[in-house]
């Protein structure tokens, strides 16, 4: 097993990982407390789609080799085709986590289209 670095040279991951930017923090929703918990919610994210790039290395290396080390796994470089297909991965992924928003959005812009509520009232007065 690996020892953790130490000494003045050692960076403190927990520390930096928890700092702060320079500057006001931006807030772009009017609640600050639904801002925070979209913010944990995308740190997670990414975290997942970390994850989930790995574990394609991890496969792609598998399929390849049959086995594979840690080494093989760090110095990895995804072939362009591999390359796009995470970057659609990461897209589909994200549209499905921020598909509230898309939605509240094109509700602003279409007011009067009905709410599924109120399209099912209707088809039931029929």
């Amino acid at each position: 097993m690996n020892k953790p670095a130490s000494g003045p040279a050692s960076l403190d991951s927990i520390a930096l990982s928890g700092a702060k930017a320079k500057g006001k923090r931006p807030w772009f929703l009017a609640d600050p407390d639904v801002e925070r918990v979209l913010s944990i919610t995308m740190a997670v994210a990414g975290e997942l789609a970390v994850l989930r790039q790995r574990l394609d290395t991890i496969e792609s290396l598998l399929e390849e080799r049959g086995s594979i080390s840690r080494a093989d796994i760090e110095a990895f470089a995804p072939s362009p085709a591999q390359q796009q297909a995470r970057g659609r991965w990461n897209q589909e992924y994200l549209a499905r986590i921020l598909r509230i928003l898309q939605q509240e959005q094109e509700a602003l812009e279409r007011p009067d289209e009905p709410t599924s509520e109120e399209a099912g009232e209707r088809i039931g007065e029929k």
